[in-house]
């Protein structure tokens, strides 16, 4: 009968990776674990301390720090399939999860169905031919080298490919290789895994190849189980279901899923909801259940599909589904600064990146070369930033991983505000009052196009009590729409008044808050 040594590379949440590692290992199967050496420590104490005693699972010999996109993601899962290989002879499959993924089917349904199926799950497609990638890069991911973080080193990423591109510089792919790209979460027979491992420490200039390529969890292990393995021994697919928005980015499953998720053709699922866990009980209890009949229709794309191009749930003025797809989430904090004067934001905005760890974006619903990740192209103008703005803002969480984020935006927003804040998340708003001088409001105009370098003085002399009483108005309307977390900073105010505003809204201590209200340059034009 199959028995599974689970694969999981994780970097949060303990509890969750204590509870799927008892309750995995609780029917005779194994749990090698990989735990992101940049995480806490004493998260990777508290899952020692509570499963170094239980035989069925074991850890990697090697603790690396990960990130998105990178060889230490390969590097990872290597160290940890090598634990299990080493630590459990019995095992007959290497499944690979993250931590947010979760059984869909009875262990008893699931080894059945490997015990059926003799082969390797894996999506292999090959690199060039097929349409697995549907936007940005695709050679450019590998006869380029990559040795820096696309998120975390953007400069230096862009800088080094740029002048690999100006100087021509450019390598070629092993010439027996065939590349192949798919999914990261497989299902390899141990025989397959063997194979794997053993290529790994004959074939070094693969591993040199694949090391510098960009993303390689989608295309190492997709490439060399192809390169290994008869091709009427891979079933290309996963057996993981999971699905992604017209943007690239990963559906998240709820507490409502759970009939829908036990239909699917899959037997795990991801991204389970930190918050679903009415859902996370029952898949729970599922996994060592006996006797369960699954009634598998296989529906889930295709309605996902159909409410999605549908866009409503069926009553006139319901929530239209993407929307709530797009709400950021009971346990997210939005934080928005508010100021005219938008190179005054973008000071406070530096002082509280240099104070804090929250990650902070600039005006990115104003100004259209605002630096933001690759997200499937909703970030390419203002109009689709705007129009999608919820889906946009939950993907940036999701992209920084963080349930706290900043941006700024200009007072015109209003309506912005009031949908932002009309969300079931938390939101913020630090509004920087400023003066304005005639200087400066002849410079605006000019900015905005209201007038040029051939404006006589007599029609700026008319247009500048107008401009000003715009702004004020702005101010007011904010100042009437009665947000509930308003905080207002003010350039007439003393570095302690505004330190208080500050400390308020990001909640740090007055201290800090003070360092960033002090800043003697803060206001100056």
């Amino acid at each position: 009968m199959a028995k599974i040594a689970y694969i999981l590379l994780c970097h949060k949440d303990p509890d969750a990776i204590i509870r799927q590692a008892e309750r995995l290992t609780a029917v005779g199967d194994y749990m090698s674990i990989h735990f992101d050496a940049s995480a806490d420590p004493a998260q990777y104490k508290a899952i020692r301390a509570a499963l170094d005693n239980n035989p069925n699972v074991t850890f990697a010999r090697k603790r690396i720090r990960c990130g998105w996109g990178e060889w230490s993601l390969v590097q990872a899962t290597l160290y940890a399939v090598e634990a299990a290989v080493d630590a459990f002879s019995r095992a007959t499959h290497f499944y690979m999860l993250s931590g947010d993924c979760m059984a869909i089917k009875s262990a008893e349904y699931t080894h059945k169905f490997l015990d059926n199926n003799d082969a390797d799950f894996i999506e292999s497609f090959d690199y060039f031919e097929s349409d697995w990638i549907k936007t940005g890069w695709t050679e450019e991911r590998l006869i380029y080298r990559h040795w820096f973080n696309e998120r975390t080193q953007k400069k230096l990423f862009y800088g080094m490919f740029a002048l690999q591109k100006k100087l021509g510089i450019t390598r070629k792919i092993p010439e027996d290789i065939q590349v192949q790209i798919g999914s990261q979460w497989w299902c390899l027979r141990r025989q397959t895994i063997e194979y794997l491992l053993d290529f790994c420490k004959k074939r070094r200039d693969v591993i040199r190849f694949f090391r510098t390529t960009w993303i390689p969890d989608e295309t190492f292990f997709q490439t060399l189980v192809r390169h290994l393995v008869p091709e009427k021994e891979i079933r290309c697919r996963t057996l993981t279901f999971l699905m992604f928005t017209d943007y690239g980015m990963p559906v998240t499953f709820y507490n409502d899923h759970y009939d829908l998720l036990l239909s699917q053709d899959y037997l795990f699922a991801r991204k389970i909801s930190a918050d679903a866990s009415d859902l996370k009980r029952r898949l729970g209890l599922l996994y060592a259940a006996q006797g369960v009949q699954f009634q598998i229709s296989n529906e889930g794309r295709s309605l996902f599909n159909f409410l999605t191009g549908r866009g409503r749930i069926g009553r006139r003025f319901s929530t239209r589904f993407w929307e709530t797809e797009s709400t950021l989430g009971r346990e997210r904090e939005l934080l928005i600064v508010v100021c005219k004067k938008w190179h005054v934001a973008k000071r406070v905005l530096e002082r509280i990146r240099q104070t804090t760890n929250v990650p902070a974006i600039e005006y990115v619903f104003n100004e259209e070369d605002t630096p933001l990740p690759a997200l499937g192209g909703i970030e390419k103008t203002l109009g689709k930033r705007t129009r999608h703005r919820r889906a946009l803002m939950r993907m940036l969480f999701d992209y920084f991983e963080t349930d706290r984020l900043i941006v700024c935006m200009d007072p015109a927003n209003l309506d912005l505000l009031e949908d932002f804040a009309s969300d079931r998340s938390v939101t913020r708003i630090l509004e920087i009052e400023c003066t304005f001088s005639d200087d400066y409001l002849v410079g605006h105009a000019m900015r905005v196009g209201l007038a040029g370098e051939q404006t006589s003085q007599e029609t700026l002399d008319r247009l500048l009590p107008t401009i000003r009483n715009d702004m004020v108005y702005e101010s007011d309307a904010i100042r009437d729409a009665q947000f509930e977390n308003h905080s207002r900073m003010r350039e007439t105010a003393s570095a302690a008044e505004n330190a208080d505003e500050l400390a308020k809204f990001l909640g740090i201590a007055g201290d800090k808050a003070h360092d960033i209200a002090s800043t003697d340059y803060l206001f100056a034009d």
